[in-house]
């Protein structure tokens, strides 16, 4: 299949990315993105934000600042109040002014199912673009937010999640990667993606894909949801976990005498996850305290680039 395209395609569809990038001059590129999906939360306040929030991430791996947005809604309105569509407009709306982005338009369909996400334009210059690629030996790899959320929402469903932990990740779900973009920016970035539906290790081998390069990951340092682990070793988990795991098996070694809860935790299929940095590894650790000091308490290095054997992820 031959899809349209030009020279002014900075990252298109030849390879798997965030977003993405048409060069508008010397000085901007476009960054486009769509995300949209069911309701993962019943208050429909909080599903806007999230799904908003889940949008706006793709912008912020690919380095950019998100700039436009468009409304993407499917709404059964013979079976559902309209207040409900309100709500979930209105955290979308709340979550775009948050990062200080306009809403510029959308479109609405009647659907059997509930359905919300938004379109996204962003700014970034042309060699400022962050990708997938372009991993380095040496580099260190960071994580932004703590994995589990998939996991999680499986015990909400279940009704075994207390209200405070509901509410917390569903804040966690809801938090933009803005904080974590703009202090990236002050360092020497290599590579970026978002964590989300792939899991951590899911992403992180699109990342080693095509790159020649190896990871190795330290399990223990992966900032992860307390009760998820334990929900986790309850067999609490998500269909797409499963899948994840799968999918990737021929690139992943997994040390011996890891807690399959643990591994699981790896797999986790995110919503609106944190970002998955790379970077020269001396600078790894100021990024870290960094991150830190803007508020981001959970972050931390979680691995590193290696040469060799080619393209595989090993998790010790």
């Amino acid at each position: 299949m031959v899809f349209p395209t030009d020279g002014n395609v900075l990252v298109g569809l030849d390879r798997a990315d965030d977003a993405g990038v048409y060069k508008v001059s010397d000085e901007l590129a476009l960054i486009q993105t769509v995300d949209f999906f069911t309701p993962i939360v019943d208050d429909p306040y909080w599903f806007g934000q999230i799904a908003a929030a889940n949008a706006l991430s793709d912008v912020y791996a690919m380095g950019g600042i998100p700039k436009t947005a468009m409304n993407l809604v499917a709404f059964p309105v013979k079976d559902m109040d309209l207040s409900v569509l309100r709500a979930v407009i209105q955290g979308g709306i709340d979550k775009l002014a948050e990062a200080e982005t306009v809403l510029i338009g959308g479109h609405s369909i009647e659907d059997k199912e509930l359905k919300y996400g938004l379109s996204v334009t962003g700014f970034v210059h042309p060699a400022r673009v962050l990708t997938k690629q372009n991993l380095q030996p040496g580099d260190g790899l960071v994580l932004t937010k703590p994995l589990g959320t998939g996991i999680v929402n499986t015990a909400i469903k279940a009704g075994m999640a207390s209200a405070d932990l509901t509410e917390s990740v569903t804040r966690l779900m809801a938090a933009l990667n803005r904080i974590a973009a703009e202090t990236m920016a002050r360092f020497d970035v290599h590579a970026c993606t978002d964590v989300t539906g792939f899991g951590l290790l899911g992403h992180l081998a699109e990342m080693v894909s095509g790159s020649g390069r190896s990871v190795r990951v330290f399990a223990e340092r992966i900032p992860v949801i307390e009760d998820a682990l334990t929900f986790a070793a309850m067999g609490l988990i998500p269909a797409g976990a499963y899948k994840n795991r799968e999918f990737r098996a021929g690139m992943i070694e997994v040390g011996d005498g890891m807690a399959r809860e643990r591994q699981d935790m790896l797999f986790d299929p995110q919503t609106s996850g944190g970002l998955l940095i790379c970077m020269p590894g001396a600078q790894a650790e100021d990024l870290v305290a960094a991150l830190k000091d803007a508020g981001l308490g959970d972050a931390a290095k979680v691995g590193e680039i290696v040469d060799g054997p080619a393209e595989k992820i090993r998790v010790a």
